[in-house]
């Protein structure tokens, strides 16, 4: 501005200062008006004439104001005095500033404006839309900002101009930067608007060159000789400079802030040392960390970490910037003690077992990242002795083993000990002494901690296998045994319900005797399901399908105060299992379900496909990796206690009432599922419920081969004519079971010969000179089993038909047969005829 310090500058155009002038002269001349009336009403001699004068005057100064406020040289009405001093303040503002009412009528405009435009007085000012509506470099900011006007809107718009708007173009113009911006200037009368203009030449010129200075702030961090990041609390890397983006192998033209966490970069082992966690420490110190950082191409880089939180980072909470110093002793500036500590340090840092040292009272003086991560920060930084983060039963080992150490004693025995926590980790702790020598006195004792975790439960995982195996191995020798046992009683009755009618008074009392050989026979069948030696037949199945088949039952089972859920994803994968013991298996874990909600509750049944990395998620070690189908059974009963579902899979063990469950249920689950080349795994909560998981292999379908006959008794109509006179050798070492045999097969017509073993029916087979149509043998036989025998007697007589009598599964042996050997098979315990339903089909296959 170009008045004189302390002076007022007056506008260049004020039309209010004009309309207040106007009134002024009305208030006048209503005076004088006031004044000759009151002449004339006392009788004055010149009141007449005075008010004739008066009313001419004020007639000339109205048409004279009329034909002023046309042209817009008067306004009728103005700013009140009350704002005098807004008014100075505007007349002597830097910013130019136009007021222009609803007709386009200049109405204001200040000095400011008139220095910025180039107008040195009233008749030279324009308007800014006259001015620069022809400007190509502002012509668009106008037009946006004349529409805004006229819908009395605000807004604001920065160009760039070739030339200043107070002179003409020329060869020495230097550009200017503009902001203009219009509002709304509403007053009593009608709505006007404020135009301003500024010119920010010099605010841009600032900010070039700051951003100039910070270019080259940048361009020296790059080339610096250290590696620099600045990250936030989630570890994502805002800023990186070119040294150490060049060590670690990133490309700075493809980084994009907070795309990258540092956490890529570091080891596994070293990740802990740069979790968050200020322990109670000042959080505005410098930490330094040692360790290694992971290139691109994988290579291992020892660095040192000098962090620098910045708390009073509003904008990003939990800043820390980071000097990244390279610890690699490549440098030839490196001294040998320089290289000595940096390869220590990696060593230290880098190895998977916890380190610390301790002093006389357990605290840590240093210790590694291994060490942070298996016993957690607030050990790590000594706020509590080490004994205080294990459990009860191994803190007084660890005090007596850190004791000892500090008295200076040698072979201390290690401890075991769990760590508490979220998720428990077992650990071995050993404890030796350091001698109080040097700087570092304080440190009494070394601790090294092995995280054992895995270890334990793959003890007790094989344990437990073993044990499972050893009791379905005896749970598979008594069935076969029993199997034995029974088939004696079922022949036995079967002979004498031949000789009994019905009207007989021994006929029920023979009934009820097969009843109970067919229910103990039942029991059987779940201890061979347990020990994996039930007879299966395997096809392929969809689950969905199969359980959406067994609805109905499954309601039935659940009964009335359950309600039964059934939940199933779309284009579930095949699996090959029986149907028939899958059914059971469901049906028992909802019979089971139901049981446990004796107040009513919820059995939800769902299945979906698990790939492969899925499964891996689901932490159960046992589990091998493979695509699954997934079965759930879960419900909201009373649930489990950890040491009861540990042995829920076991014989015989139940948590029921005597005489309400045998302890089998379950026992045939696991052994149907096992025997499926599944799992299946129980997770329980006391008083949330209980879960069952059975994983199905994934079935990829191949080319379906031809089967052989069925020789199950099943298979043949119950009229078919069931006599025959062929020569039949039988095999059996248990006398009461072939005698049982020997003589319902005579009673069809049979020419049967008998042998009490594998070596005595090679003996028969070459006294009648192979003349034997059909063999009928026991599998599990002294000296000589039944697979053994017939591959010796398929060296003399290979078109030989065979059938083998067993209570264990068909599997269980024909794996030890050659590949596409033909065979029937009849399982233990059986009837007479069954037995003779077998041998005829056997001999007309």
């Amino acid at each position: 501005m170009n008045g004189a310090a302390g002076s007022v500058e007056k506008p260049l155009i004020d039309r209010a200062t004009a309309a207040s002038g106007v009134r002024r002269l009305l208030m006048l001349g209503g005076a004088l008006i006031l004044l000759a009336a009151a002449l004339a009403f006392f009788g004055h001699t010149y009141g007449g004439i005075a008010l004739l004068v008066i009313f001419g005057c004020l007639a000339a100064v109205g048409i004279a104001a009329i034909f002023g406020a046309a042209l817009g040289v008067v306004r009728l009405g103005g700013a009140s005095p009350d704002g005098s001093i807004a008014r100075d303040f505007l007349d002597t503002a830097r910013t130019g500033t136009m007021i222009i009412d609803r007709r386009g009528q200049m109405v204001y405009a200040n000095r400011a404006y008139g220095d910025i435009t180039g107008a040195g007085n009233a008749s030279e000012v324009k308007t800014l839309e006259r001015l620069l509506g022809r400007e190509p470099e502002a012509r668009e900011a106008i037009y946006y900002l004349a529409n805004l006007a006229r819908e009395s809107r605000a807004g604001q718009r920065e160009f760039r101009l070739a030339r200043s708007l107070s002179g003409p173009a020329g060869p020495d113009s230097a550009p200017r930067w503009y902001r203009i911006s219009v509002r709304p200037l509403p007053t009593a009368g009608e709505a006007m608007q404020a135009w301003q203009v500024l010119d920010i030449t010099a605010d841009r010129k600032h900010e070039e060159s700051s951003f100039q200075d910070l270019q080259h702030a940048i361009d020296y961090l790059d080339k610096a000789p250290a590696g620099f990041f600045a990250s936030d609390a989630n570890h994502r890397i805002a800023y990186i400079n070119a040294t150490l983006a060049d060590w670690l192998g990133l490309d700075l033209g493809e980084f994009r802030p907070f795309a990258r966490s540092i956490m890529e970069f570091v080891s596994q082992a070293s990740r802990p040392l740069l979790r968050t966690d200020t322990g109670g420490a000042d959080t505005d110190a410098m930490s330094v960390v040692d360790l290694d950082l992971i290139t691109a191409s994988g290579r291992s880089l020892p660095v040192r970490l000098l962090r620098k939180p910045v708390p009073d980072d509003v904008a990003a909470p939990g800043t820390v910037r980071t000097l990244v110093l390279n610890r690699s002793g490549e440098s030839e500036a490196a001294t040998p003690v320089e290289v000595a500590e940096a390869r220590f340090t990696r060593f230290f840092n880098s190895s998977p077992m916890a380190i610390a040292a301790l002093d006389e009272t357990g605290r840590v003086v240093r210790s590694n990242a291994a060490f942070r991560q298996l016993f957690g920060s607030g050990a790590a930084n000594g706020e509590a002795a080490v004994e205080t983060g294990i459990r009860e039963n191994g803190r007084e080992s660890l005090r007596t083993a850190v004791r000892a150490a500090a008295a200076g004693k040698a072979g201390i025995l290690p401890v075991d000990a769990e760590i508490e926590g979220d998720k428990p980790r077992s650990v071995r702790i050993y404890v030796s002494a350091v001698p109080r020598v040097g700087p570092e006195a304080d440190e009494s004792a070394i601790l090294y901690g092995v995280d054992i975790t895995e270890q334990r439960v793959l003890e007790e995982q094989f344990a437990k296998s073993q044990r499972m195996q050893a009791i379905g191995n005896l749970a598979g020798g008594i069935a076969h045994d029993f199997n034995n046992v029974l088939t004696i009683i079922t022949a036995s009755v079967d002979f004498l319900l031949l000789n009994h009618r019905t009207g007989d008074p021994s006929f029920q009392d023979l009934l009820l005797i097969k009843q109970s050989a067919n229910r103990a026979a039942s029991l059987v069948r779940q201890l061979l399901a347990y020990s994996r030696r039930q007879t299966m037949r395997p096809k392929m199945l969809n689950l969905t399908d199969v359980v959406a088949d067994m609805h109905l039952l499954l309601k039935r089972v659940s009964g009335d105060h359950a309600t039964l859920e059934r939940q199933h994803a779309r284009d579930l994968w095949p699996v090959m299992a029986d149907i028939g013991q899958f059914e059971q298996v469901i049906t028992n874990l909802v019979q089971n379900a139901r049981d446990a909600m004796p107040d009513g509750g919820k059995i939800t049944i769902s299945t979906r496909n698990v790939p492969a990395d899925e499964a891996l998620g689901f932490g159960y070690a046992e589990l091998t990796e493979g695509d699954y189908v997934l079965v759930e059974v879960a419900d909201t009963g009373t649930g489990m206690p950890s040491d009861v579902a540990e042995r829920i899979f076991e014989p015989f063990f139940t948590t029921k009432e005597i005489g309400k469950g045998t302890g089998l249920g379950l026992s045939m689950v696991y052994g149907i599922v096992k025997q499926s080349g599944g799992f299946i795994f129980v997770d329980s909560t006391l008083g949330k419920g209980t879960t069952f998981r059975i994983f199905l292999p994934r079935h990829v379908p191949t080319q379906i081969s031809a089967s052989g006959g069925d020789t199950s008794a099943a298979a043949v109509s119950a009229k078919m004519d069931l006599s025959g006179t062929a020569s039949i050798l039988l095999v059996e070492d248990e006398d009461h079971v072939r005698a049982g045999n020997v003589r319902a097969l005579k009673m069809r017509g049979y020419d049967v010969h008998e042998a009490a073993s594998g070596q005595e029916a090679m003996e028969i087979l070459e006294e009648v000179d192979g003349q034997i149509d059909l063999v009928v043998s026991d599998v599990v036989m002294p000296e000589m089993d039944g697979p053994t025998l017939l591959k010796e007697m398929r060296k003399t007589r290979p078109d030989l038909k065979f059938i083998f009598v067993s209570g264990y599964a068909e599997d269980a042996f024909a794996k030890n047969l050659p590949e596409g050997e033909k065979f029937g098979f009849l399982a233990k315990p059986f009837s007479l005829r069954d037995l003779a339903v077998a041998v005829k089909t056997a001999l007309d296959d």
